[in-house]
This record gives C-alpha cells, structure tokens and sequence, in this order.
C-alpha cells in the first residue's frame, strides 16, 4: 500500500455510517468499486463526481484490495 495514496481514505464514525470513504467527501468507498464493477471509466466517474481526482480512484481501489490480505484460520 502507498502511504500517500492510503491517506486519501478516512474512517469516520459520524460519516456515512462509519465506511471508508474518500477523505473530506461523502462518497464511500464502495461507491466508486460498484461504479467500476458496473463497467464505468475513469473518466466517467471524474465526470460524473468533477470534485474526485483520478488518485482517489486508485486509492479506492488500493484500499478494498488491503483489505482482502487478511489471515485466514482454518479450525484443525
């Protein structure tokens, strides 16, 4: 993970029922990765929401795959 990209994600209990979302906005970041899952661009997600850069994105996208490296415990 990059640091610097990272930052751009905040956890807030107050904002958007606590979810990760893009710092200082109210879009999760669920909402981007439903958008790029539903086939959207780049480019059409920085049209739709003009107040994104496009590292938000890729700090989205950074962010949800941190958070499949979790440790997996299998009962013996």
């Amino acid at each position: 993970m990059t640091p610097k990209r990272i930052g751009r994600i905040t956890l807030e209990p107050g904002k958007c029922g606590g979810s990760p979302c893009i710092r200082g906005y109210r879009i999760r970041v669920s909402d981007i990765l439903s958008l790029l899952g539903a086939g959207a661009s780049h480019a059409e997600i920085l049209e739709d929401y003009p107040f994104l850069e496009e590292k938000n994105i890729f700090a989205a996208l950074e962010y949800a795959a941190a958070q499949t490296q979790h440790p997996i415990v299998i009962a013996a």
